[in-house]
């Protein structure tokens, strides 16, 4: 089974917008419920014990990538003859429990899915990975400090409300099996048939029906996160289609003073996830002009800092640098 809609190192793709969308939306829906009945917790009431489950490479999409639009999937790679698996596999699930469903813990065998293994590029185990809205990112490797796991867990669920709306699954203590209960519907929201346009447009890979649905909701709504988020990304990959990439880098290489040349070559580093040399060809134009051309590459690279998002640490640093190359 093919990991679907991954990105390992921040690739922007269709599959990734839509998934993101998706989850937020139904958090969204999730809380929406909530609220009418009195502010509980919304969504469904799993059993303690299934916050720890065992996953192949046959379950991996229904486990793991599916589950990830719901709540934020932590992945323990590990082997029976692996010593410092002993010591961080009971840790994990420790911590799951006392985590009290902020995330998953997806335990798989490397020795039985050398597939999954081969295709998650595991050098070494324990190796952690996580999946959050269908975007797959590394953790970290060996048998950490449980101080250095709970840090990286507590930014994780961070990223993944914060980025995706995922605000955890609901336990029930006297909840047997997986899921005891589905989630209650909840009325649509205002701007949800306009967002799901945007989607399909992207799907049918119509860029400008897809900017345009995105305008709509911000036309009424300026502050709608997955609007402005969506319209980025929407208008990012508008940009480069139909774009030769290598003709597109010999002129950024061979003028290096031609501001549209640099401006459109860091697009393509982007969409092809070189965030940081997208980020750090912007800040060297900007660095290197003044006036409109200055202007137009600052204006581009906060642009781009829209597309992967304010919470990204490369946003966060590549924000420092901008600033000081301005002050």
């Amino acid at each position: 089974m093919q990991p679907r809609n991954m990105s390992m190192s921040g690739v922007v793709d269709l599959a990734a917008v839509k998934a993101a969308q998706e989850a937020k939306a139904k958090a969204e829906q999730a809380r929406a419920e909530a609220a009418r009945q009195g502010g509980g917790a919304a969504g469904a009431a799993v059993s303690a014990s299934s916050l720890v489950i065992d996953v192949d490479e046959a379950g991996f999409e229904r486990e793991v990538l599916q589950r990830s639009t719901e709540v934020p999937v932590v992945i323990d790679f590990w082997a029976e003859w692996c010593e410092p698996c002993k010591q961080l596999g009971p840790l994990l699930e420790r911590l799951a429990e006392e985590y009290n469903g902020r995330f998953l813990l997806a335990k798989i065998d490397v020795d039985a899915n050398q597939m999954l293994m081969q295709q998650f590029g595991i050098q070494g185990i324990p190796a952690v990975f996580a999946v959050v809205a269908g975007q797959a990112l590394p953790l970290f490797q060996g048998a950490a400090p449980e101080a250095q796991i709970r840090q990286t867990l507590d930014q994780l669920i961070q990223v993944g409300e914060e980025r995706f709306g995922l605000t955890g699954l609901t336990v029930d203590p006297g909840a047997e099996g997986p899921q005891a209960a589905a989630p209650a519907e909840a009325p649509a929201g205002p701007y949800d048939a306009l967002l799901e346009s945007a989607v399909q447009a992207l799907d049918a890979g119509d860029l400008a029906g897809a900017v345009q649905a995105y305008k709509n909701v911000l036309s009424d709504d300026p502050a709608n996160t997955e609007a402005k988020l969506g319209l980025a990304q929407a208008e990012l990959l508008q940009r480069v289609q139909g774009l030769d990439a290598q003709q597109v880098r010999k002129d950024a290489a061979d003028r290096p003073a031609d501001v549209a040349a640099q401006i459109a070559a860091a697009d393509l580093d982007l969409v092809g996830g070189h965030v940081e040399d997208a980020f750090g060809r912007l800040i060297d134009t900007v660095r290197r002009t003044a006036g409109d051309d200055r202007d137009a590459a600052r204006v581009r690279l906060l642009e781009l800092f829209e597309v992967v998002g304010a919470d990204d640490p490369r946003v966060t640093s590549a924000r420092t640098a901008l600033a000081r190359v301005l002050f």
